[in-house]
């Protein structure tokens, strides 16, 4: 395998020009780059069936992997709304003048180099690059080789464009496929200032485990909906159906579903007629399967103790009956990855304990986990969900792709 330290020598470089552009020129940039994308649609959903074409249409991934004219317009449509977000380098965070006559200011500056490694969403090529340049940071991208045609393509136009504006292409580098160059960017300390992995929880514990580069966790849910006895049974039934089959394989997606005993004789069998369209399979708990059983579901297994907590990314979710408030959030406390735990309730009391108690990224009360994301909460795209306390917590997106500087001016002071 040939080295990547010249890849990343040259990223390295070529950041210095990205952060020399003016937030209109970045602007600009953006725009240029979404029309770029548009122009290029047939030719981007082509190199995508390449890849598609290598993966069985069963895998979970395939769904994430899968780029169609909608999807594409989608990414144009990101780009768009990136370019007009406030360019957060260069924000005056503090500023004051000290006793000594020092005048003390801290700002806002790019990380520098960030480094992302992915398994099969393409997709990702895009909003990383297009959030790091707004930034003013480049990147150096490993994706999966599951997604390996659409990525080349993809960077392909980027750098096009790039060239345009007078920046070295390697401002967004894509590295090489294999899985070997993991390590060496793993270690690239000189070269990458921050990692985020996005993808599997084994892809997430691998680079936690042996990046000697900062990370930030990203991607791992394991997503609850507690459903208690005071809910409205229609809405919550609407809900959990939409936070497991509206796109079963992101992370935002529902896992498990936490039942209040004193309703999930009535409410379970609400959910049979949508989980039978969508041929949803589901991992119960003894109480709840002879409910499922007794209502005529047939999809069902005996969930077993590693059901729970598991992040199934398809079209299966692990149901189980609680007594209460208290048992949803002890069994919360021992299963959630801390990414996305709503309760569908109607006693405010009830819901502002879960909001105050439950430890996540984002808890929602009486709405769907599958709001989780950084486009949705008005931030252009995101890089991934932070499940992390330190530095950036739920989406990772513009404002989090920034560190501090502190500027300092006198006039001749020493300290002795």
């Amino acid at each position: 395998m040939t080295p990547i330290t010249p890849l990343l020598q040259a990223t390295q470089q070529a950041a210095a020009a990205v952060r020399r552009l003016s937030p209109a020129e970045k602007t600009d940039l953006l725009n240029r780059l979404a029309d770029v994308l548009a122009e290029h649609t047939a030719e981007i959903v082509a190199e995508n069936q390449k890849d598609l074409d290598r993966m069985p249409a069963t895998d979970p991934k395939y769904d994430r992997l899968k780029l169609t004219e909608a999807r594409v317009a989608d990414l144009s449509k990101s780009l768009r709304e990136v370019a007009i977000l406030p360019d957060p380098a260069g924000e005056v965070i503090f500023e004051r003048t000290i006793e000594q006559g020092l005048q003390l200011k801290k700002i806002a500056v790019p990380l520098g180099v960030v480094g992302v490694i992915y398994e099969a969403r393409p997709n990702v090529t895009v909003d990383v690059a297009s959030l790091c340049l707004r930034s003013g940071n480049a990147c150096v991208l490993k994706g999966g080789k599951e997604a390996d045609f659409s990525n080349r393509y993809l960077i392909s136009l980027i750098q096009s464009v790039l060239v345009e504006f007078g920046v070295p292409k390697a401002a967004v580098t894509l590295l090489p496929p294999d899985r070997a160059v993991v390590n060496e960017l793993l270690t690239a300390t000189r070269y990458v200032d921050i990692i985020i992995p996005r993808g599997s929880e084994s892809l997430i514990q691998f680079v936690r485990k042996n990046s000697l580069v900062p990370t930030i966790e990203t991607g791992a849910g394991v997503c609850h909906a507690y459903v208690e006895q005071t809910a409205d049974l229609d809405k919550a039934a609407a809900i959990v159906v939409n936070a497991r089959v509206s796109r079963p394989s992101v992370c935002n997606s529902l896992d498990c579903v936490l039942v209040d005993e004193a309703i999930a004789e009535r409410f379970l069998p609400m959910l049979t007629a949508d989980f039978n369209k969508w041929n949803v399979e589901v991992f119960a708990d003894e109480p709840s399967y002879a409910i499922f059983e007794k209502a005529g579901y047939t999809n069902l297994q005996h969930a077993q103790p590693k059901d729970f907590g598991r992040e199934f990314l398809d079209y299966k979710c692990a149901v189980k009956v609680v007594a209460d408030l208290d048992e949803a959030l002890s069994h919360i406390q021992a299963y959630s990855s801390r990414h996305s735990e709503a309760i569908i309730s109607q006693d405010q009391s009830l819901i502002n304990q879960f909001l105050r108690e439950v430890d996540a990224a984002a808890v929602y009360a009486n709405a769907s986990t599958r709001f989780t994301d950084g486009g949705v909460f008005g931030l252009g795209a995101e890089i991934g969900i932070s499940t992390q306390k330190l530095h950036a917590r739920g989406p990772f997106a513009l404002e989090k792709l920034v560190t501090e500087k502190w500027i300092v001016v006198g006039d001749g002071q020493v300290r002795w």
